[in-house]
């Protein structure tokens, strides 16, 4: 491969070689207090607090952490969706000198206890929901987890108690037992602020935040992510959305946050980056496209960070068109590659161009972007992110490197790579190469302008008939058939050879009825004969996961699950 050749490709505006902070991670709240004190940090509920008045609560949750214990080397968990509760235990946790360990909503219950265990989690915080701590509360008392704080979900609402009403009435809350290891989220607050500032010697190696990989074999790994991991992340993420205040400025902008924080892309880019330019971040808990649309509108939305099934949903709603998106000034897409249909579609509509990157939770979520001006290339995720070097390894022989435009392995290295798996050091030395190079197991090629294409994981490759079948160069190609929303392709056994394509498609509402016959006719000049699909299955929804990523691993469970069920009821 040539040597950098994606500098060129480079829009003005932004250097690939620009200094990248590796800081206290908490002088990016700090920071934004000192410039912006009066500006709007959050809107949630009717409610905004000031960077100035979030603040003071984060001062407040860093002395009720450390009259809990916290200091450097306890770890917090924070299981919450996207509440203010979120933001000010953050902070809160990492300047009482602590460590954020996440956890996922979605979690099993014996995902939980590992994570508690294996993350060394001292104190969490939680919400009265059911779905949240019905699950946490047993835990308390029977593992190594000492408090558990509970907030509401009305706390910083303009009227707590009419939210809280409302949600009880629905039946979302859970009836609080008592203990002496629980205190509320406000009693956590009850304080004057006053706690002690522990310093970060070397933010290069000093732990902020324990991120749990999914976990596609076995338990879930814990990735090391450093105070210098997140501070570079987000200046990678802030060079490129704002290109010199070309898209977002800093102290003007708001921000959607729909994406979970509890997941790297929407911590690093929706809380982190918004906190980094002074942005205001509009909360919400869940994904419903009629309300973005509606959120978007009312509030002057700019910037919207998603995943491609949201901006799906927000393209084939029926009343996108009666909303004024107008105010749209950077949208992305990322935690799976969009279909190049979808792109379309969405400039189309909105005005507003959707860009691509590609990142993981052991890189920060930082890896490539695509430029939002200049040389632009459907289909790709981009360019190395500032700083990023990337290699593309053998999938036969991971000791060389493949040729420039042929498919290999992406391998990386930056200051926003993690440090290594938490207890792990077989599974981190295997996972990087002996010059330091981070090994993602994602499939892709680079062109000659720097452009990175990604084709698969190495996992989902299939083996038809001697032939290596990407399912995502198959899935791009049923995206194009107009009567497609979503779509999934898994192999399935064949006697002849060996895997053959099957595609699980999710409908448009009102769209063309569509057949086997008809969508292989629709593909014969898109796909090679070796990547033509043999069966297909329309599914009235596709699983996905709690930021909105379609999930082939769900979709296998459940049709393990379909398969047992059918079984055990014999034959009809």
């Amino acid at each position: 491969m040539s040597q950098h050749p994606w500098v060129a490709s480079y829009p003005d505006g932004v250097s690939w070689n620009a200094e990248l902070p590796q800081g206290d991670a908490r002088a990016l709240l700090d920071d934004a207090v000192r410039q912006w004190p009066q500006g709007p940090a959050i809107d949630f509920m009717g409610r905004k607090l000031s960077y100035q008045q979030l603040s003071k609560l984060v001062d407040q949750a860093a002395a009720g952490f450390q009259k809990l214990g916290v200091r450097p080397g306890v770890h917090v968990g924070l299981y919450l969706p996207n509440t203010p509760q979120y933001v000010i235990s953050f902070f809160g946790v990492l300047r009482a000198g602590g460590t954020v360990v996440n956890y996922s909503p979605l979690d099993a219950a014996s995902v939980l206890t590992h994570k508690v265990e294996d993350s060394a989690t001292d104190i969490l915080v939680t919400l009265d929901l059911a779905a949240l701590y019905a699950n946490m509360r047993p835990l308390l008392g029977n593992s190594r987890l000492k408090w558990l704080v509970v907030g509401t979900v009305g706390d910083f609402s303009a009227d707590a108690k009419a939210v809280n009403d409302r949600m009880a009435v629905s039946g979302a809350l859970a009836p609080l037992s008592a203990h002496t290891q629980q205190i509320t989220f406000l009693d956590l607050l009850e304080n004057d602020g006053q706690h002690r500032a522990w310093p970060v010697d070397d933010p290069t190696t000093a732990l902020a935040v324990l991120q749990y990989t999914g976990g596609t074999t076995g338990l879930p790994k814990g990735a090391m992510l450093t105070h210098a991991n997140l501070t570079a992340a987000t200046e990678q993420v802030r060079l490129f959305a704002s290109l010199n205040g070309q898209f977002l400025q800093d102290g003007c902008e708001r921000t959607l946050v729909v994406l979970p924080m509890f997941h790297i892309y929407a911590m690093a880019v929706n809380m982190l980056l918004s906190v980094r330019i002074g942005a205001e971040m509009v909360l919400c808990i869940r994904f419903d496209a009629g309300a973005v649309l509606q959120d978007i509108a009312r509030h002057r939305i700019t910037f919207f960070p998603g995943v491609p099934t949201m901006f799906t949903a927000l393209v084939a709603h029926p009343d996108i068109e009666r909303h004024d998106l107008r105010s749209l000034k950077a949208c992305s897409a990322a935690g799976a590659p969009p279909p190049v249909e979808l792109l379309k579609r969405f400039e189309q509509l909105t005005g507003c161009i959707l860009t691509e990157g590609w990142g993981m939770t052991e890189t920060t979520s930082m890896g490539t972007f695509s430029p939002g001006i200049g040389l632009r290339k459907q289909g790709s995720c981009g360019m190395p992110a500032p700083g990023a070097m990337l290699r593309f390894l053998d999938l036969d022989d991971p000791e060389r490197d493949v040729a420039q435009g042929t498919r290999g392995e992406i391998a990386i290295k930056g200051l926003n790579v993690m440090q290594g798996y938490w207890n792990q050091p077989k599974a981190t030395a295997d996972s990087f190469t002996a010059d330091g190079y981070f090994r993602t197991g994602d499939v892709a090629f680079m062109d000659e302008d720097g452009f990175v294409f990604i084709v698969d994981r190495t996992k989902d490759m299939l083996l038809c008939g001697g032939f290596n079948v990407y399912p995502r160069v198959i899935e791009e190609a049923i995206y194009e058939h107009p009567a497609v929303e979503e779509v999934l392709v898994l192999g399935i056994k064949d006697s002849y050879r060996g895997e053959t394509p099957k595609a699980f498609i999710k409908l448009r509402a009102g769209g063309e009825p569509l057949t086997l016959d008809i969508l292989k006719e629709f593909l014969k000049s898109r796909l090679g004969k070796h990547e033509m699909i043999s069966a297909m299955e329309l599914r009235i929804d596709l699983p996905k996961t709690a930021v909105g990523k379609l999930s082939k691993n769900m979709l296998k469970d459940q049709i393990a699950s379909e398969a047992g069920s059918n079984s055990k009821q014999g034959p009809t």
